[in-house]
Formats: C-alpha cells, sequence, structure tokens
C-alpha cells in the first residue's frame, strides 16, 4: 500500500475525535475542579501552570500513537488500523491529589510544595512506566486474553458506561436525545443525511437543547471569555528536583510505586484489547513513550500521569483511523494555550457529548466476550467481580460525603451491608486481583492446574505484601496497607487455592499412571 493512500483524517476521524476530546474534557475539568479543593491550587496556577503541562504531554502522545498506527498500516498493507487513544490517567489523578497533594498542602499550608510533591510523583510514575518497557511484553504473552480484558470490561461497565447512564438519565432533555442519535449510527449502522458524523449530529443537538431549555448560563459564558489569553508551557524541573531530597518522596513511595505499575498493567491490557480488535502493537515502544509522555508532564507543571486509553474497540468501531488522535492533541494543545477550557465549556455541556463514551464503555465490556474462546466465558465474569466492588465502594463515598458522614465512622458503627468488608477488599488492587481471578478461571477451564497453582501463588504474593485487598479506613477513604503479612489473611485464602489446585494435579498424574 503507498503511504499516501493512507490519508492523515477520516471522515469518521471526526466522530472519534468528539468521544476522545469530551474523555479528556473530562479530565481537564476534573483538574480545574478538584486542584483548588483538595490541595489549595489557585484556580489561576491551575490554567497557567499546570494545563499546559497537560497538554503538551498530550499532543506528544497522540502524535506517536497516530504515527505508529500509520507504521502498522503501511506494514500490513491495510486501512482500517485505528491510534491506541491516549490521554491522563483518572485513577493516578484522583489518587495523586487525595493520598499526596491533599496531604502535603495540609501538613505545610502551601500550594506550591503540594504541587511540586505533585510533580515528583508523577515524574517518578514516568521514570517506572518508561523501564517497565523493557520486561512487560512477557507477561503480555503468558496471561490469558480473557484475564486482560475481562479487567477492562469490568471498569468499562462500571465507571465509563454506567456512570454516563446514570448522567444521561440524570439530565434527559439534554442527554437522551443524542444518546438515540449515537445509538441508531453505530448500532444500526446508519448513515446520516449528507455523511454528517453521528458524534457530532450528537454534540450539536444536545448543545442547542441545553440552550433551547435553559440549562446553559450566558453569564458564565462571559466570564469564562475574559479569561482567554496565551498560557504556554513553562520547564518545572528545577521546583521538582527541589524536593526530591525532602522527606515526601519516601514518605508517599507506597502510594506512587503501585500506581505507576497499576499505570502499565492498565495498559498493558489495552494493547491486548487492539490486538483483540485487530490492531497488534508492539508492547515496548507503546508503553516507553506513555512514560515519556508523563515524564514531559511532570517537566512542564502537570502531576498527573498519562496513560494508554482504554477503549480502542470502540474508536475502531466508531471508523476512527489515525486522524482522531492527531485532532484531540492538537486541539487541547491549542485551546489550552489559548486559555479557552473554561470558555468550550461554558459553551457545550459535558451531558451533550457524554453517548459517544457510553457506546464506547458498551463496545469495551461486548470485547471481553467476542474476542475470547466461548469456553472461557465464565472466567470474563469472574474478572467483572473486583471492579463492581470498585464502583460500588466508590458510591458508598459519595453517599457518606453527602449524609455528612465518613466510611471510618460508619465502619466502627458497622455499615449494615451484607459482605461490607469484602466489598472494601475487592476495591484494593482491583486491576491485579480482577486478572489473577480470570487467570486461575481461565486455567482451570482448561484442566491446566498447574497454571491455576502458580496464578494463585502470585495472588498470594501481592496479597501478603498489601498490594491487593489490604485496606484501612482513613476519614471517607479505604486506604491501601503496605508491608509484611499485611493482607496475611487474604494470602492463606491464596495458598489454598493452590494447594487444591495443585493436589488435583497430582491426583490426575497419578491416577492417569496407574490408568
Amino acid at each position: 500500500m503507498n503511504k499516501n493512500i493512507y490519508p492523515w483524517v477520516v471522515k469518521r476521524d471526526i466522530d472519534g475525535f468528539f468521544g476522545l476530546a469530551i474523555d479528556n474534557l473530562i479530565q481537564f475539568l476534573l483538574i480545574i475542579s478538584l486542584c483548588p479543593i483538595i490541595a489549595g491550587i489557585p484556580a489561576e496556577f491551575v490554567f497557567t501552570r499546570i494545563l499546559p503541562g497537560v497538554a503538551l504531554s498530550l499532543v506528544f502522545g497522540n502524535l506517536f500513537y497516530s504515527w505508529q498506527a500509520r507504521k502498522l498500516a503501511q506494514k500490513e498493507k491495510r486501512r482500517d488500523v485505528t491510534a491506541l487513544p491516549y490521554g491522563i490517567n483518572t485513577v493516578s489523578l484522583f489518587a495523586y491529589l487525595i493520598f499526596i497533594m491533599g496531604p502535603v498542602y495540609r501538613e505545610t499550608g502551601s500550594y506550591e510544595i503540594a504541587w511540586k510533591v505533585g510533580l515528583l510523583a508523577c515524574f517518578l510514575s514516568g521514570v517506572i512506566e518508561f523501564g517497565s518497557a523493557f520486561f512487560m511484553d512477557k507477561l503480555r504473552r503468558i496471561t490469558p486474553r480473557a484475564a486482560l480484558l475481562s479487567t477492562l470490561a469490568g471498569i468499562a461497565i462500571t465507571f465509563i458506561s454506567m456512570d454516563f447512564a446514570l448522567q444521561t438519565f440524570e439530565y434527559p432533555l439534554i442527554a437522551m436525545l443524542p444518546l438515540a442519535i449515537i445509538l441508531i449510527q453505530y448500532f444500526s449502522k446508519v448513515r446520516f443525511p449528507f455523511g454528517l458524523p453521528g458524534g457530532m449530529v450528537a454534540l450539536l443537538t444536545g448543545t442547542i437543547l441545553a440552550w433551547v431549555f435553559g440549562i446553559m448560563d450566558s453569564g458564565d459564558m462571559v466570564n469564562a471569555f475574559s479569561r482567554i489569553g496565551f498560557n504556554g508551557p513553562k520547564f518545572t524541573g528545577a521546583g521538582l528536583f527541589e524536593v526530591i531530597k525532602s522527606p515526601y518522596l519516601y514518605k508517599y513511595l507506597s502510594i506512587i510505586i503501585p500506581m505507576a505499575f497499576f499505570n502499565v498493567f492498565g495498559s498493558i491490557q489495552n494493547l491486548e484489547s487492539a490486538e483483540a480488535a485487530g490492531d497488534r502493537y508492539e508492547t515496548k515502544p507503546a508503553l516507553a513513550v506513555d512514560g515519556i509522555g508523563t515524564l514531559i508532564a511532570a517537566l512542564f507543571g502537570s502531576c498527573f500521569p498519562t496513560t494508554i486509553y482504554i477503549g480502542h474497540p470502540g474508536w475502531k468501531g466508531l471508523g476512527a483511523r489515525t486522524g482522531y488522535s492527531v485532532l484531540n492533541g492538537i486541539f487541547f494543545l491549542i485551546i489550552t494555550m489559548a486559555g479557552c477550557i473554561g470558555f468550550i465549556h461554558s459553551i457545550i455541556p459535558m451531558e451533550a457529548g457524554i453517548a459517544i463514551v457510553l457506546w464506547i464503555g458498551i463496545t469495551i465490556a461486548a470485547q471481553a466476550f467476542q474476542a475470547t474462546p466461548r469456553s472461557h466465558a465464565p472466567a470474563v465474569v469472574v474478572g467483572l467481580f473486583p471492579a463492581f466492588a470498585a464502583w460500588g465502594v466508590n458510591i458508598l463515598k459519595q453517599g457518606y460525603m453527602g449524609a455528612g458522614t465518613t466510611l471510618a465512622e460508619q465502619a466502627a458503627a458497622g455499615i449494615p451491608i451484607n459482605g461490607a468488608m469484602g466489598l472494601m477488599a475487592l476495591e484494593k488492587g482491583f486491576v491485579f486481583s480482577s486478572m489473577i481471578l480470570a487467570a486461575i478461571s481461565v486455567f482451570l477451564i482448561e484442566k491446566d492446574f498447574i497454571k491455576a497453582c502458580i496464578w494463585s501463588l502470585a495472588g498470594m504474593f501481592l496479597a501478603f505484601f498489601g498490594v491487593i485487598h489490604a485496606f484501612k479506613f482513613v476519614g471517607n477513604e479505604t486506604v491501601s496497607v503496605f508491608g509484611w503479612n499485611a493482607g496475611g489473611k487474604y494470602a492463606f485464602g491464596y495458598l489454598c487455592f493452590a494447594v487444591v489446585f495443585l493436589s488435583f494435579y497430582i491426583y490426575r498424574k497419578v491416577r492417569n499412571e496407574e490408568g
């Protein structure tokens, strides 16, 4: 295939761009909203110092993954290759703000110190992500596909589809018409008049409805317009290294290291998801660039790691190719440097675009069953449990916060939910426990008891040191407990798994030899 035949942008890239841009815009709005509340960072500082660094890391990764997709298309002589989606790691965003930057701010009273410690955490995460690129491919090869995809399916059903489904029915006047447009285009595969992209039609109709029903405020738009102005990225390496010798580095390693590997495992799962959809990308360069993107973020003011996003099958199903990724990166670089993020949000309600992201979540969840052997379906279901638990804990936290109480207070009194402590245990390290439980299930289905035993021992090891399941209540949060015998009772449970599976392996072997 002649490289010139493969265009940088196709029509369906517009739909993909709207979906990815809405997803990224949500992360930007979270940063804008949470940084002042949790870490005391003034809004002006967020707009001028943090967001430009976020945008720079985005455009770097988006351009690389678009280029990588073009190279794959040229190599395999295909025109249906879709670039890996890329953006801010949402879980790390919350973890760094709540468990690192917030406590530092409360301890020191200085938002600048909190920001610098956040930069250091982001930088170390990038180093770990980059280093892992050179040995993670082997882990990807030995992990069953059902174990990788079920984790993503759990996240897709809960934190993507369910969250956005609830928002759709919370704001039906704005969100249900765009949802109908998305569903009829991508479930029924119909074409709109004049070849208009469904994502653009959905976004425009939702926006029009929001203004017609008086849900949007023209005053907010005027105020947001007054904040428009050039905000270029600034090198912040000096500030980052100012705190490298501080006690905060060692104090928060127990959060930084697990979160970095959480990011790495998530990226591996998303690479497997892309392969299941037909696009096999090499692990090493994909992970290395993910790590470099995080390093760029830290060196130019952003405290928030980047990641290969969940959702490649969804973007591919939309018909997006490489252009949606390029458009996304350039769009956010321009609007961030021009100070237009707040202005855009004052015109376009987020609810107008959530149908696109909702459909992406549905596609990811469906892929876990469609791209794995039929017999492995029960293993996929088992792998969903930890993500469901994580979502349940999140809902519980929000409920208690709204009621003016905390998880810790209610746990002391006794949470009136059957299996409440099991819910908390499954939530901690759920990305790892989902993979482990699904992998064990796959090998039991295949009657490969030795491999099921090995994965059980891996669960035992992670539980023993607190990477999965071990927790304590701190205010309205469940915080991981790391250390020797941190999750001993869970480790014993996994050891029982291993003993049972090994016993049956020996029993079957002896029986076959005697037979």
